[in-house]
């Protein structure tokens, strides 16, 4: 146990620390003097507490137990995604949490997690080999779409598109064949340029379409982006105070809990999906540039461990959790710039939200036990030839022969 702790990334732990500082310190400028919300700093302490006892516990738990059992993984998320259907509650619109024993949870959080296990497990079976559309690209893709729909169908865009996101960074590791992958690109950027240009030209008609079928809050997220001279300024409430806040921040910033717009509460959820702009108003462009910094040497320290593992899991594991990562921080910060709509993610390691701290923390403590156990090379998917991922599926649902017919 000695010998595993000294091989931890301490560096890790270090940044964690220094992140876990910064979410408590802002936390409790964006609640203070609000006493409804007062209680969310206490939670984030104990939530970070509990969240280092999981990280140091699951770095001394070998992850190749984990990727053995990734149908269960898998299968147990997704029993939560339609368990919350029938019994989740619905705040800001998505029917997204369930209640267990006093603790909220998010099963679409968790699920990020579980599909990163389940999809690691399946493309490291390959064993680095080119993959072929049919029987490799396409049989992943049909996986991630059934835990895609469930989340969509609870109005949770944000998490849904993680997921593609998680499988897209997958696949591209998995040694997807160049051509499939520059074909997708175009396909990609087409679409969503095309999708922009029909949402601008019909307007009306899309915005009409989404309130038949019960997403016009997708509108008002869209419309602040694309359209902000057809926008109410109810909807252009939150985006325009942000922007307004990260500006009057300047270089250093206003100082801590001296936020004019977060402290008069005009930033709706400021400690969660909004937490960024109280860093860009009260320590500036210093603040918010050391918040990057931060992510970027973390995620450079992920990197570095997935270069050194000596199996063939764990790479897909932390490249998994890294595509996770930044497209989290990417879609929590652009809004707040003007490049992307809000979609209502919160900030890694930052922003309240006991599901996601220890989601994020789970992920270090995986990404640790990878650095931890990656001299031990006990190749638990076997060294059998493996001519598909098709094959693979079909395997785990086949009867197995009893002792009379054999």
């Amino acid at each position: 146990m000695l010998h595993k702790f000294k091989k931890i990334d301490y560096s890790i732990v270090f940044i964690l620390v220094i992140l876990m500082v910064i979410s408590i310190l802002s936390i409790y400028s964006t609640t203070f003097g609000r006493p409804k919300l007062e209680g969310l700093t206490k939670s984030a302490v104990m939530y970070y507490i509990l969240g280092f006892v999981v990280f140091f516990g699951m770095s001394m738990v070998n992850y190749k137990f984990i990727i053995k059992n990734y149908l269960y993984i898998y299968g147990v998320g997704m029993l939560l995604l339609i368990f919350v259907m029938f019994f989740g509650k619905e705040y800001y619109g998505a029917k997204g949490w369930l209640s267990i024993f006093g603790v909220s949870l998010q099963p679409a959080e968790l699920f990020k997690l579980c599909l990163i296990v389940f999809l690691s497990a399946l493309l490291a079976r390959k064993k680095n080999r080119p993959l072929y559309f049919g029987r490799d690209v396409i049989p992943v893709s049909l996986c991630v779409l059934p835990p895609l729909l469930l989340v969509l169908l609870q109005n949770d865009l944000g998490n849904a598109l993680s997921y593609v996101i998680i499988l897209v960074g997958l696949l591209w590791i998995g040694n997807i064949k160049f051509t499939h992958a520059l074909i997708g690109f175009i396909i990609a950027v087409v679409a969503f340029v095309g999708g922009i240009q029909a949402y601008i030209h019909y307007h009306d008609e899309i915005v009409k379409f989404l309130k038949d079928v019960g997403r016009s809050h997708w509108a008002d997220r869209f419309d602040p982006w694309l359209v902000p001279d057809q926008t109410s300024r109810d909807v252009l409430w939150q985006t325009y105070n942000a922007k307004l806040a990260i500006g009057s921040g300047g270089i250093s910033g206003k100082g801590y809990l001296e936020g004019t717009t977060i402290q008069s509460n005009r930033v709706p959820l400021a400690y969660a999906d909004s937490i960024f702009v109280q860093i860009g108003e009260e320590f500036g462009f210093v603040g918010a540039s050391v918040l990057l910094l931060l992510y970027f040497i973390l995620i450079h320290r992920l990197v570095l461990i997935a270069l050194e593992c000596k199996d063939r899991a764990g790479p897909y594991l932390i490249v998994g959790i890294i595509a996770m990562l930044l497209y989290q921080i990417f879609v929590n910060i652009g809004p707040f710039i003007g490049l992307m709509p809000l979609t209502g993610i919160t900030l890694p390691f930052i922003s309240s939200g006991g599901t996601s701290i220890m989601i994020n923390m789970i992920s270090m403590g995986i990404v640790m036990s990878i650095k931890v156990h990656t001299e031990e090379n006990e190749d638990i998917l076997g060294s059998a030839e493996q001519p598909g991922i098709t094959d693979i599926v079909l395997k785990l649902f086949r009867r197995k022969p009893s002792q009379q017919e054999q």
